[in-house]
């Protein structure tokens, strides 16, 4: 389950139809289901027990739902779970009920979202449950499925992790190549400090200790120390001394992240719980009726 501290993760509904509208029309195609249509009558009827194969965490059930509800009449979606909840290898997700030649139709969509959210929720998991005990919080990033933003971004919150900005009008975020043609730290921090608006969160990106200390003179509350060793984190942790809240960002694999949550940073943002996580395997398991 999510952390009792923090409210549930939620989707537009308008956002989530769309989309697996769009996903469906793409799956059936001018003629529908010609498998479905050649092989089981109209007045078959199914029930569908999807289930994990494997242990996880499952995020996506609006949009396995919006799949067997927007096919067609008749198809009656049951979860059995929430997203956000830790679920055992043979676990029931859901039961799905109705016409077998929609829910034949839908399956794959249905199971298409699922599986790839809820696979984003469990290695976010993994990563937060690695720096448990320590402040920081795992982020990520804007490294995400073209199309899929939103509902990754959602995964990861499913996960115990949090969002780094959605877009790039969210939030201003300073990089090297700003700062290359800016001409320097400072002078990129101070035109950015001119342009936002009083809620428009302003964050630069450094490499080195000296850019760190020269943008925290400029008055940086939100600094990404980038590809920095543990050690040179630790320093800047005590360099910073508290001025500004401080992001370790690149190359930030399982195998080191609780090194450095370890060295006091308060956010570690990655693109591996995007881009890297593989798949949960959810599958759906039907008994024809009459």
């Amino acid at each position: 389950m999510l952390p009792t501290d923090r409210l549930p993760a939620q989707l537009p509904r308008l956002l989530v139809d769309r989309a697996v509208a769009a996903a469906l029309e793409e799956d059936l195609g001018l003629a529908g289901d010609l498998t479905s249509q050649a092989t089981l009558s109209p007045s078959a009827t199914a029930t569908a027990s999807l289930s994990a194969r494997e242990p996880g965490v499952i995020a996506g059930l609006d949009l396995a739902a919006a799949a067997f509800r927007l096919v067609g009449d008749g198809v009656v979606f049951t979860p059995k779970v929430a997203d956000g909840d830790r679920i055992a290898a043979g676990g029931v997700v859901a039961v799905v009920t109705g016409p077998a030649r929609l829910v034949m139709s839908a399956e794959r969509v249905a199971l298409n979202f699922l599986n790839h959210m809820s696979g984003i929720a469990t290695l976010t998991r993994t990563y937060a449950d690695a720096v448990a005990g320590t402040s920081a919080q795992i982020c990520d990033t804007r490294k995400t499925t073209p199309g899929l933003r939103a509902f990754e971004k959602y995964a990861v919150r499913c996960g115990g992790g949090a969002n780094h900005r959605y877009a790039l009008d969210d939030a201003i975020l300073i990089k090297d190549n700003h700062i290359a043609v800016a001409g320097s730290v400072t002078a990129a921090y101070q035109a950015a400090a001119a342009y936002a608006g009083h809620l428009v969160a302003i964050e630069i990106e450094v490499t080195t200790l000296a850019e760190l200390e020269e943008a925290l003179a400029a008055g940086a509350r939100v600094v990404l120390l980038d590809n920095m060793d543990n050690a040179m984190l630790r320093q800047a942790v005590a360099l910073n001394a508290g001025r500004a809240r401080l992001e370790a960002s690149g190359g930030v694999k399982l195998d080191r992240v609780r090194a450095i949550a370890e060295t006091g940073v308060d956010f570690i943002s990655t693109s591996q719980i995007t881009m890297a996580a593989k798949p949960l395997d959810l599958g759906l398991d039907v008994e024809i009726g009459a």
